[in-house]
């Protein structure tokens, strides 16, 4: 293997640049930076033609692409390494089997070094080190020259890499933003996230933390007319209203001091058209009755993002109120977890002069010592359960800060012998220690816990009509529908606004793409890729296939497998696995370019072959694309062609038939694969005169002759003249 070449900073996250050794190099033609970007992005492996051709030119490349592809090589050649003989193979652009590969180490690039310190935030993080985490976000920041990478660089693997790394600066931006927002430092961020915003119109998430940042410099009047412009975009494009996240902020900073950005958010309204859950509604609604009668208690709400846990607070606990219970409602927000006692404080601020005392409300800053906090609240919860009964709630517990869980957990101790009634909602996944600790001890001192699972397909249908326009869809299109969303609400809710404006869950719109992205943000790196990679595998994948064309063995997938099922993606059918809700796999698979669609197919075809997999799933990956018949997939076909018949051969007929109409199909690998056609078709009791008929007025083997005339000689005639499924010899 050639050795990495040193001496080279290749920028990538920006406009291109490429130096050696201090000297800029000149990449002329759009179309050779496109080349040579697809192969600085994987250092690690070679791309063959094809995968170059496709991330140049597309699904369409010109007559004349491999060609042209050849002359931007041998050019790139010369300018990577203009000391190289003419017959000498050099050493930095390397080619191989077909294949080409920069040998360069994976630092070189400034993407690669993006994604290492980006993904190195995770150990501060995850130890509440907010110096460590913001050091490691301002490393991984600084790779970037402006917000767009692969600037000027065209061809769709550039567009899918540009779409992706703008995703991951974006996500950095704003945490960096936020954290320096908890440190009291706003006016360090204001000014770029309003720039963000204004290129970035339709993420919510930037204008959160934007409004919050404005708010925390005094300036109420931008900060909601920031608002107002979103809103009247999303009205006018889509007729929703912002987030739940935005609209708090909002509302906060329209009843608070200019300087807060966190304060008293009221019980949500209840949805409208609300169906099913009758079991866990009861529950909410038998535990208010027993608050009222003067008992306590507590329950947990649990499962997956989108499923309808907040939906389901709203409407259970709609009658707290009304019936003379002070109620205290608090939201955990991904935006602001790091701010000790953030959603506890929120929480308790039951919208009058009784609050906590202010000193409390300074805890971001010089804290009190924990147990003076936990006291402080507690007096204050047993004072207001004198005067009334009291419930709590705190939804998207996943984000609260320690302090917060800390503090929930004393109150628990309360509600045995005051009117106090507690009510958690929270995912599965993310979760920290904290979080997970805390679901595990709460059921020991009484806690309920109701776990909420997916829609019945009678309550989503009644959902998807009431959310439809008049006349609304047929009836196969809401059972389309209902079946992608596998009962989550919140993604039947998307494809029915897809399907108001004429998209799929196979051509997602960006509301809908967002939605799936913002659900998988929470799980690491690992996971996420995993998930893309399965999207190109179908249903019911083995992990032994997965393992196959990740590379990656079956123990090393095991953390990675174990959060997607933990967070409700993925679920466990026997021995295989399968996504939980098909719109996920769909919006995964189709986010990427429909060209480096095929060769995905096309490399896990020969990886699952490669490592002995089953036929039938090699022959899926051909079909999904549908994959070109090269050199390898005709090799394989003609060699397996027989036994793929015997053991699957509905997607043996479906290959075969792709293959033989293949104009590239060699002579001799026609003959055999049609004469197999007619075979399988044949035992199949399917027309199959025409490539009987065709094999045997074309080959010279005698015993293949006579068996083709009988098969010819003994079918039903076929539904068209000729031998449609056959290709030009």
């Amino acid at each position: 293997m050639t050795a990495q070449c040193s001496g080279f900073d290749i920028r990538l996250l920006g406009p291109l640049r490429v130096t050696f050794a201090g000297q800029e190099l000149t990449m002329r033609s759009a179309q050779r930076r496109a080349v040579f970007t697809a192969l600085a992005l994987t250092p690690h492996r070679g791309l063959s033609k094809d995968e170059l051709i496709a991330a140049v030119w597309g699904d369409r490349p010109p007559a004349s692409a491999q060609g042209n592809l050849y002359t931007y090589v041998s050019a790139l050649r010369r300018v990577l390494e203009p000391d190289r003989g003419r017959w000498s193979s050099g050493g930095v652009l390397t080619s191989e089997g077909g294949s080409y590969r920069l040998h360069v180490a994976a630092d070189t690039v400034d993407v690669h070094r993006f994604e290492r310190l980006r993904e190195r935030a995770r150990t501060p993080r995850a130890a509440g080190d907010v110096a460590g985490e913001l050091a490691a976000l301002d490393a991984a920041l600084a790779q970037w020259r402006g917000d767009e990478a692969l600037v000027g660089v065209p061809g769709p693997r550039a567009v899918s890499q540009r779409i992706r790394l703008g995703e991951l600066y974006l996500t950095s931006v704003e945490r960096r933003a936020e954290l320096l927002l908890g440190l009291g430092r706003a006016a360090e961020v204001v000014d770029r996230l309003l720039a963000l915003v204004d290129r970035h119109p339709g993420r919510e998430s930037l204008y959160a933390v934007a409004m919050r940042a404005l708010a925390a410099q005094g300036r109420t009047a931008d900060a909601r007319a920031l608002y107002a412009t979103l809103r009247d975009r999303l009205v006018e494009e889509s007729g929703t209203e912002p987030g739940a996240a935005v609209r708090r902020i909002h509302e906060q900073i329209l009843g608070t001091n200019p300087t807060v950005t966190r304060g008293h958010s009221p019980a949500p309204p209840p949805h409208p058209g609300f169906q099913g859950r009758r079991a866990a509604l009861a529950r909410l609604r038998q535990a208010v009755t027993a608050l009222t009668a003067g008992r306590g208690g507590s329950l947990w709400i649990s499962g997956e993002a989108g499923i309808g846990k907040s939906a389901l607070l709203a409407e259970g606990l709609r009658d707290a109120a009304p019936l003379g219970v002070q109620v205290g409602w608090g939201v955990g927000d991904e935006l602001a977890y790091r701010m000790p006692l953030s959603i506890v404080l929120e929480c308790l601020s039951l919208g009058d002069d009784g609050g906590l005392p202010a000193s409390l409300h300074a805890c971001s800053g010089g804290a009190p010592p924990t147990m003076t906090v936990v006291d402080t609240v507690q007096r204050f919860v047993v004072a207001r359960c004198a005067e009334r009964p009291l419930l709590l709630v705190l939804d998207d517990l996943q984000w609260a800060d320690d302090m917060s869980l800390l503090v929930w957990h004393a109150l628990h101790n309360l509600t045995e012998r005051l009117p106090l009634l507690l009510v958690s909602a929270c995912r599965p996944v993310p979760a920290g220690y904290e979080v997970r600790l805390l679901r595990r001890v709460l059921p020991r001192n009484g806690t309920a816990l109701v776990e909420l699972g997916p829609l019945d397909d009678d309550t989503a249908t009644r959902l998807a009509r009431s959310w439809a326009r008049p006349p609304g869809p047929g009836a196969d299109t809401v059972r389309a529908l209902v079946a992608a969303s596998a009962g989550n609400p919140f993604y039947l809710r998307q494809l029915v606004l897809a399907d108001r404006d004429g998209r799929t869950a196979d051509t997602p719109g960006p509301e809908l793409t967002e939605a799936v992205n913002r659900h998988l943000q929470p799980l690491a790196d690992d996971t996420r890729q995993l998930l893309r990679a399965i999207a190109f595998l179908g249903n019911n994948y083995l992990v032994t296939d997965l393992a196959a064309v990740t590379g990656r063995s079956a123990p090393q997938l095991v953390p990675a497998v174990e959060e997607a099922l933990a967070a409700g993606v993925l679920v466990e059918d026997g021995r295989r696995l399968r996504f939980r809700h098909p719109v996920i796999r769909r919006v995964l698979r189709g986010a990427i370019p429909t060209a480096l669609r095929v060769l995905m197919h096309r490399q896990f075809a020969q990886r699952i072959a490669e490592a002995g997999g089953d036929l039938g799933r090699v022959a899926g990956q051909l079909l999904a694309g549908p994959v070109p018949v090269d050199a390898w997939v005709q090799g394989w076909l003609t060699a397996h062609a027989a036994q793929l018949s015997v053991a699957a051969p509905a997607p043996a007929i479906a290959v075969l038939r792709h293959a033989v109409a293949s104009p590239g199909l060699s002579a001799s690998s026609r003959e055999v694969l049609t004469a197999q056609l007619a075979r399988v078709l044949h035992r199949c009791g399917l027309p199959a005169r025409a490539e009987a008929t065709w094999v045997s007025a074309h080959t010279a083997d005698a015993a293949t002759r006579a068996e083709m005339s009988r098969i010819a000689g003994s079918d039903s005639p076929p539904r068209s003249a000729g031998p449609a499924v056959v290709g030009r010899s």
